[in-house]
């Protein structure tokens, strides 16, 4: 069985690289890694697969920039190719980055089966291109495989057949359980300048509703001023949200934040070290949501909606619509002492997901 596994954008390396282990350890399986490029910061992409033990990938598309449509079309024409030459028995596709449906629609169109990993997610916001691109590829995948409740509720509700759909848990969390001890190991504090655990805020921000305006920056700002009195600030800030900083003209006021650290974007051992470290997490991403909710760190998350339901109404997590200093100060003196909700780990978030998607489709593929 030849499968080909799917990398696109930072948060696919740590998903596909549990399943990649788990693939290589059935001798039934053939897998092999395909990286479109879509995340072209090289630097970043090699530091992602050096950490996560991949190896070079069996073809490197290439893509780099553009627009969603720019990127999804270069995708297909350059996959096609890939797909030809290869004759997979299944293309696997993670989470809901362009790479994601790109690579699917080139799946179906050449009658090759698709996996999705991470199936069912829905933020019920069709303004994000990401959910655009979870409903498409669910649509047309023949095998879905769920981190979630809320993921089965949601397919079962848009008709896809329950043979299916299959409940395996999360290979985000089997990434982390992995490498855990790895990137306790690393003296990632003192390389930032922090004394110890707990002593600070984390903080990522990069969403463009969130960032793209000169008043998203200017609260973001804000939020960071009102923390810093009480802990220190860590934002490893995205490129996105420095170069809007400089052209709305807000530099000087985030250069003169007092308590504020600002660090580049960090690889992903230095990253799990920091979030397992942190007091509090301030974010509006979607996998460190699922990330805090299995460490029991408070998350606070600047978005109206969440794919991830199962980290607010189990984890650690908190929505908060919008970027209100006031609202966020009262989150995070609320949280800073003590009195946040303490939240669980979600059923079949272990670290084995990726071995039970493995020994479904060994068991698919054999019948």
């Amino acid at each position: 069985m030849k499968i080909l596994n799917i990398v696109g954008a930072r948060p696919n390396f740590m998903k596909v690289a549990p399943l990649h282990r788990a693939f290589q350890r059935k001798s039934e399986i053939e897998s092999k890694i395909v990286h479109t490029g879509q995340h072209y910061d090289a630097k970043m992409s090699d530091v992602f697969f050096n950490q996560l033990e991949l190896p070079k990938p069996d073809y490197f598309l290439g893509i780099g920039g553009g627009s969603h449509t720019q990127q999804t079309a270069k995708i297909m024409l350059e996959f096609e190719k890939v797909v030809e030459a290869e004759q997979p028995d299944l293309v696997l596709v993670v989470g809901d980055v362009t790479s994601t449906i790109a690579c699917a629609l080139v799946a179906t169109k050449m009658h090759i089966p698709i996996a999705h990993v991470e199936a069912g997610l829905r933020s019920g916001d069709r303004r994000m291109p990401e959910e655009i691109n979870r409903i498409l590829t669910d649509s047309i995948s023949d095998y879905l495989f769920v981190t979630e409740q809320a993921g089965i509720d949601n397919l079962k509700h848009e008709g896809v057949p329950a043979e299916k759909v299959f409940m395996v848990g999360n290979c985000m969390i089997d990434s982390l359980v992995y490498y855990r001890q790895k990137a306790s190991q690393m003296n990632v504090l003192g390389g930032v300048g922090l004394a110890s655990a707990h002593s600070y805020v984390l903080m990522t921000m990069h969403r463009p509703a969130n960032v793209d305006t000169a008043e998203g920056l200017t609260s973001i700002l804000q939020i960071i001023e009102n923390t810093t009195p009480y802990k220190k600030v860590l934002f490893p800030i995205h490129p996105r949200t420095k170069n809007n900083i400089e052209r709305f003209g807000l530099k000087a006021k985030l250069d003169a934040i007092e308590g504020l650290i600002l660090t580049e974007p960090q690889g992903y051992l230095e990253f799990l070290n920091l979030m397992e470290n942190a007091a509090l997490v301030i974010t509006d991403s979607g996998g460190i949501q699922e990330e805090t909710t299995y460490l029991q760190v408070p998350c606070l998350t600047f978005r109206d909606s969440t794919e991830r339901p199962v980290t607010v109404e189990l984890g650690t997590n908190q929505l908060l619509a919008d970027l209100n200093p006031v609202t966020v100060h009262e989150k995070v003196i609320e949280t800073l002492e003590g009195r946040a909700k303490k939240g669980v780990i979600p059923p079949l978030w272990d670290g084995h997901a990726a071995e039970r998607i493995a020994e479904i489709l060994v068991e698919k593929f054999n019948q």
